[in-house]
C-alpha cells in the first residue's frame, strides 16, 4: 500500500533516508508512506504540486515492484496515474476506484481554467480505458464512469462503509467540550470545512436561533479546512455562541464524540453534481453511531434517510427548515431516539465495512480471474 503521511497519523513506520519514505508492516500489509505535506488550506497550485509528486513517486513504485493487481483510488485524480502506467507498460490488472467525478465536480463548483479541466478530462478518460474494471462509490459516480467507459466495462457500486465496531451507540452523556453543558442539544458536523461543504448554512441557522432566543441548541464543528477561519470570524463578530469549533481529532476520539451527538449534520453546497455523485464518510459514521441525520441537499442519501426514517431531509439553503428540524428533534427525545435506532439498523443491514470488504474482494478476484 502506497499512501501519504500526515502529521496526525500514528503509523510510526521507520524512515528510509535513502529512498525518502517510511515503510513497514501494519496488520500484515506492506505500507509505504510518502512524506508529502497536504492541507485543505492549500491553494490549487500547491495541491497540484503535491498530487503530482505523489503520482510520480507512485509510478516509479508501480514500475519497480512486483505484484499481481494494482488498485488505485481517487481523489485526487492523479492517483490513477500509477495504475495507468502499470497497465500500459507492465500489462497489469488495474482496478480503479472513483470517489469523485472529475472534472465534473470542479467544473460544477466554478472552476473555469481550461488547461486544468482538460488535463482532468484526459486523465479520467485514460484511467477508465486503461482499467480492467472500476468501482464507484455512489449511483451518480457509477453512471458517470459508464458514460465515459468502453461498452460493457465492468463497474460495481461499493459505497463507503460503516466501522460498526468503532462508531457505535453508547449511553448518552454530556460532551466534555467547552461551551457545551448538560441539557444542550448538540448537532455535530465532522469533516472538512471547505467551500464544498456549505457551512454558511450553520451560520444562518445560528443567527435564526439567536433571533428566537433559543440557547440550548449547539452546533459542534470538528475538523479543519480553508473556510474555518472565515466562519470562526463571523461567529465571533456576531457573538454566535451556539457554534463551537473544535480541531480535528483521532478516529477513536471522533467515534466517542459522535456517539454523544443528538444529531449529525450532512451538509454540502447546493450543487446538483453532489446529489448523486458523492459518498461522504461522515454520513456513514453518523448512522453507524446510531445518530439521526439532517441532510440539506437532494439525492441518494436524502432518499435513503426518508425511506429508512433515520433523520430528516430538508431543502437546500432553507434556514427555517433547518432550525425547525432541529427544534423537532430537540422537543421530541423519543423521535430522536427512534431515528437513531433506525440509523444503526441501516448501517448494520447495508453498510457493514466487513460485508462491503467481502464484496470488494470478490469483485477484484472475479476480474483477476478473467485475465
Amino acid at each position: 500500500m502506497v499512501c501519504g503521511q500526515m502529521d496526525r497519523d500514528s503509523l510510526n513506520l521507520p524512515f528510509d533516508e535513502k529512498r525518502g519514505w517510511s515503510r513497514g508492516l501494519i496488520d500484515g500489509i506492506d505500507v509505504i508512506a510518502l512524506p508529502l505535506r497536504y492541507s485543505n488550506h492549500d491553494g490549487i497550485g500547491r495541491r497540484l504540486i503535491t498530487f503530482f509528486k505523489y503520482a510520480l513517486k507512485s509510478i516509479k513504485i508501480a514500475l519497480d515492484f512486483e505484484y499481481d493487481v494494482v488498485f488505485a483510488t481517487s481523489t485526487p485524480l492523479t492517483a490513477a496515474l500509477p495504475g495507468i502506467f502499470a497497465s500500459w507498460l507492465k500489462g497489469k490488472i488495474f482496478i480503479f476506484e472513483v470517489r469523485d467525478l472529475w472534472p465534473e465536480l470542479p467544473r460544477a463548483m466554478g472552476m473555469k481554467n481550461p488547461i486544468l479541466l482538460g488535463g482532468m478530462w484526459l486523465i479520467e478518460g485514460c484511467a477508465y480505458r486503461a482499467s480492467s474494471a472500476c468501482v464507484g462509490l455512489s449511483p451518480g459516480i457509477v453512471q458517470g464512469i459508464r458514460h465515459r467507459s468502453k461498452k460493457n466495462h465492468p463497474i460495481v457500486l461499493i459505497p463507503n462503509g460503516c466501522d460498526l465496531e468503532i462508531f457505535k451507540p453508547q449511553p448518552k452523556a454530556t460532551i466534555k467540550i467547552e461551551g457545551i453543558k448538560a441539557g444542550d442539544f448538540v448537532a455535530g458536523f465532522t469533516g472538512a470545512h471547505g467551500k464544498a461543504n456549505g457551512l454558511d448554512a450553520i451560520i444562518e441557522a445560528a443567527r435564526e436561533l439567536k433571533k428566537r432566543n433559543i440557547q440550548n441548541i449547539k452546533f459542534l464543528l470538528i475538523g479543519d479546512g480553508s473556510e474555518k477561519a472565515r466562519l470562526q470570524k463571523i461567529a465571533t463578530q456576531e457573538q454566535l455562541d451556539c457554534i463551537i469549533f473544535h480541531p480535528p481529532v483521532s478516529k477513536l476520539a471522533l467515534a466517542q464524540i459522535t456517539a454523544q451527538l443528538d444529531c449529525g449534520l450532512m451538509f454540502l453546497d447546493n450543487i446538483p453534481a453532489f446529489y448523486y455523485g458523492t459518498s461522504p464518510n461522515k454520513f456513514f459514521d453518523y448512522i453507524s453511531a446510531g445518530v439521526p441525520v439532517i441532510n440539506n441537499y437532494p439525492g441518494w442519501l436524502a432518499e435513503m434517510i426518508i425511506q429508512n426514517q433515520c433523520g430528516m431531509a430538508i431543502p437546500p439553503q432553507d434556514t427555517q427548515a433547518l432550525v425547525n428540524s432541529l427544534l423537532k428533534l430537540y422537543n421530541n427525545p423519543e423521535l430522536c431516539t427512534k431515528m437513531g435506532q433506525s440509523s444503526r439498523q441501516l448501517a448494520q443491514a447495508r453498510f457493514s465495512r466487513l460485508h462491503l470488504a467481502r464484496q470488494f474482494c470478490d469483485f477484484i478476484e472475479q476480474q483477476s480471474s478473467l485475465f
